[in-house]
């Protein structure tokens, strides 16, 4: 199934498109949300659509990120050899963790402001997990699929200068402006998705950036919720992005971001990102 948040912002409708119909499930959730994955919701939804008892809604004006404000927001870097590469950096022995924070989270569409004083801010394309249910010291990778809720399109902004030179070593501070985290436009559950295998692109005013594929993860899916669970607990509705493959402008053979730059993602499956960069609003009161 594809879920979804319609709506103005902060007035986002929960909703799931079945038959190329969207239908509101409100009667179910109030919003797509942790409880609503870890409470069974999902099925309940699938029950309501094969009982024809929801609502239908008009064609979306607006995509919400489609799935509400989650309790963290885990990040996998370096996760793709060429892109590791273009960095500067070899491929990491190991999983590589930072985190954004979760107000970051956008819609799919939203208008993003480049930062004040920022002369480096970078798109990255990535999938997003979305977490089930509560996940801690799983066992094996093999166990990781369970729970896992669906995936969805990402795009992991980043300043890379504060990201880098300013950090002291960590990178959070460069991934965690406003805005630095667009999400959907829809939440795809697995049976609906082969993930393991699924390709990304990205685009800057219409010229290709990036095209690789999820097979060329270095740590795949469900290494990356293994090998999270091993030290920390994944909560319902949290977001794990697996990580960008090469065609950054951190690579050097692009410009970063300005305003008035249109950067479109895309992800087989999961839909089409398109943001417009904007200038910072940077009056009394915003500095």
């Amino acid at each position: 199934m594809r879920f979804a948040r319609l709506g103005p912002r902060g007035e986002e409708i929960p909703a799931v498109l079945h038959d190329d119909t969207w239908f509101d499930i409100r009667s179910i959730t109030a919003d797509i949300d942790g409880a609503f994955l870890a409470g069974g919701g999902v099925e309940r939804v699938r029950a309501a659509l094969a009982a024809a008892s929801l609502p239908e809604l008009p064609a979306p004006s607006r995509f919400g990120a489609p799935i509400a404000r989650p309790s963290a927001v885990y990040c996998v870097g370096m996760n793709y050899a060429a892109h590791a590469a273009e960095s500067g950096s070899a491929p990491p022995e190991n999983l590589v963790m930072f985190m954004k924070a979760p107000n970051t989270v956008v819609g799919p569409d939203d208008d993003v402001e480049i930062p004040p004083g920022s002369l480096k801010t970078d798109w990255e394309v990535e999938l997003g997990i979305v977490i089930a249910a509560q996940t801690s010291r799983l066992a094996s990778p093999a166990e990781a699929r369970d729970r896992i809720a669906g995936f969805v399109l990402a795009n992991d902004l980043s300043e890379r200068d504060w990201q880098l030179a300013v950090s002291g070593g960590q990178w959070s501070k460069g991934k965690s402006a406003p805005g630095f985290l667009p999400l959907g436009p829809w939440l795809v559950t697995p049976d609906e998705l082969d993930a393991d295998d699924v390709r990304l692109q990205s685009w800057v005013n219409g010229d290709p950036r990036q095209d690789s594929r999820t097979a060329d993860l270095i740590f795949p899916i469900d290494t990356i919720v293994w090998e999270l669970s091993r030290y920390l607990t994944l909560e319902p509705g949290d977001v794990v992005l697996t990580g960008t493959p090469e065609g950054v402008a951190l690579s050097g053979r692009f410009p970063y971001l300005a305003a008035g730059d249109v950067v479109d993602l895309e992800i087989e499956g999961l839909g089409h990102q398109r943001q417009r960069y904007v200038a910072a609003d940077v009056g009394e009161g915003n500095r």
